[in-house]
């Protein structure tokens, strides 16, 4: 059990002492596999926070998005910079929202309020970003392993997932990318080594050639590390293997609570023992390799995340009005707060 009485060691003098932190804190939690009920006896103790930007980030000069000190794996994010990652479901800050009340290591009257609506910020986003960080894990987790038996149409389909998840994100960056004029589909392919392959149908006009570079790399990006597979990455032992596998079966089982009940459960008791089976290597077989009972359990997890989006409540995009009416609230607290402080 981690006490809040580690925040008082010398390690972390800085969350006094840094002038960006101090009483700018309004939040402070456990991350990592001490989050997850995870850990074992080698888990380092990870701390996320958030804490209020300064009058001067706010109407000043100064900026501040977030600080890390990664002697303590802690990562302090200001509160402007959280609300533009908890708006795109992002899966690493996501998770700060649904710790265990005794994981919440430090909470005030403010943190308290961002946890209570929590739901202004959940969307159908997160399909995207949980979908894309777990397609991601599972291509790290398959190039490790150098399956070379990996059949070429499923990799395929791994690889138009992964490229449609880039385009989501696209789209949300760039304001000229219509939708529509870029799809992908998976097809029969001409060539003697490949069964299926993924096409694509363009129709791009008066397109900016930056934006569209930008687009074609992560693209090419993507498929090239595809094309890795079956080059094993030595520096991997199998206690790394293991945590990668691990974390894509439990980011599957945070989406589809997210997606499917709009709950974000970091902690998961219940899938414990799986999840703690899956770290120790419980499917792992002499060779290094995985038993094809790790991928069944893949597979049936994204058949279960797949049906959590069809049937979904969650609003396909977040309310920025009331977005936008909350942080005004707490940034004018904000500049209240630091005024007193200073006099």
């Amino acid at each position: 059990m981690i006490r809040t009485s580690i925040l008082n060691s010398p390690d972390y003098h800085f969350l006094k002492e840094n002038e960006h932190l101090g009483e700018n804190i309004i939040l402070l939690g456990l991350g990592g596999s001490y989050a997850y009920g995870t850990e074992t006896e080698e888990s380092d103790i990870d701390i996320r926070g958030i804490a209020l930007n300064r009058k001067s980030d706010l109407i000043g000069m100064t900026t501040f998005e977030q600080y890390v000190d990664s002697h303590t794996d802690t990562c302090i994010y200001s509160f402007n910079k959280m609300v533009a990652l908890l708006l795109n479901c992002n899966p690493n800050v996501i998770e700060l929202l649904g710790l265990k009340k005794e994981h919440y290591l430090y909470l005030n009257e403010i943190g308290q309020e961002l946890l209570n609506h929590k739901d202004l910020f959940l969307s159908q986003r997160a399909i995207h970003s949980f979908g894309g960080y777990a397609t991601a894990q599972l291509r790290r987790l398959q190039n490790a392993l150098a399956r070379d038996s990996y059949p070429q149409r499923e990799k395929e389909e791994h690889i138009y997932h992964s490229v449609q998840n880039a385009l989501y994100s696209l789209k949300q960056r760039y304001e000229s990318f219509e939708e529509g004029s870029l799809k992908l589909y998976i097809d029969r392919s001409n060539r003697e080594d490949f069964e299926t392959e993924i096409f694509m149908d363009v129709c791009l006009k008066h397109y900016p050639l930056r934006d569209y570079k930008n687009l074609w790399s992560e693209m090419h990006n993507i498929v090239k590390d595809y094309d890795k597979l079956g080059k094993r990455n030595k520096k991997k032992d199998d206690a790394h293997l293991n945590k990668h596998a691990m974390h894509l079966i439990r980011l599957f089982m945070i989406g589809i609570d997210l997606i499917e009940k709009g709950e974000v459960i970091t902690y998961r008791e219940a899938e414990q023992d799986l999840l703690m089976g899956i770290r120790n290597g419980q499917f792992q077989k002499a060779d290094g390799t995985y038993e094809e009972a790790f991928f069944e359990l893949v597979a049936a997890y994204e058949r279960r995340f797949k049906e959590a989006v069809h049937k979904t409540k969650l609003p396909k995009e977040p309310n920025l009005g009331q977005v936008q009416d909350f942080v005004m609230s707490i940034n004018e607290r904000a500049l209240h707060l630091t005024e007193h402080s200073t006099k």
